[in-house]
């Protein structure tokens, strides 16, 4: 079985005194079938049906934009749909990057590998095939530069001959993105605002948490 991995990241790429304090991305490993895709497809149909209140028309699950009732409610779902142990994040204290890795089109492709090689390493031996699929990134420059670092990482660390593909698709196209946006959301309340309320929901499912520059030095690579 082919193994999906769906990204998102939390925070911005600017490095000034105006940027967010840190900035996460969140991978969730996912094989099909997605039964989990089902019971939020037939939630977000019960908004839309739903009399007793007024009816939500709602195009796609984001969790910073739903009111607090479709989120809790979505957490729930994943709290108790999405495999535990699936989910990898990795945490960056912006504060501690060194200029040189502050460029986008370096830093996003290689926080994007350190929590890729989280997923690969904890996925198994053997992989038929690996497809990640980010969110739609609108500069072209900075998605092909994230498009040739992660492929360059998968083709280091598959096994010779193990096809993959990475793909750059809207959110609503993808409950898996939906979710990964969840995650990462929940994770980032955490390290930015120190809000663990989502976090607390859906820390079971989360394998690794690596707090990149953790050892206090500021990284000049």
């Amino acid at each position: 079985m082919p193994i999906y991995i769906f990204l998102d990241e939390g925070g911005d790429l600017n490095f000034s005194a105006t940027g967010t304090k840190y900035y996460t991305i969140t991978c969730v490993a996912m094989t099909r079938p997605f039964e989990l895709h089902t019971k939020l497809d037939t939630y977000k149909y019960d908004l839309i049906e739903y009399t007793k209140k007024p009816r939500i028309d709602l195009e796609y699950f984001h969790c910073a934009e739903d009111n607090k009732h479709v989120r809790n409610r979505v957490l729930n779902l994943l709290a108790e749909g999405v495999s535990e142990k699936s989910v990898d994040v990795v945490v960056v204290e912006k504060s501690k990057t060194g200029p040189a890795l502050q460029v986008p089109e370096k830093f996003y492709p290689k926080m994007m590998s350190y929590v890729l090689d989280y997923a690969i390493k904890n996925a198994g031996s053997k992989l038929d095939e690996v497809v990640v699929i980010t969110d739609s990134l609108p500069i072209k420059k900075k998605r092909n530069a994230v498009e040739k670092a992660i492929k360059l990482f998968l083709a280091d660390r598959l096994a010779p001959g193990t096809p993959y593909r990475i793909m750059h698709h809207a959110s609503k196209a993808h409950y898996g993105l939906q979710i990964a946006d969840y995650l990462n959301w929940a994770v980032y309340r955490k390290w930015e605002r120190q809000d663990t309320t989502a976090y607390d929901m859906i820390r079971h499912l989360i394998r690794s948490e690596f707090d990149i520059f953790r050892s206090g030095s500021r990284h000049y690579y």
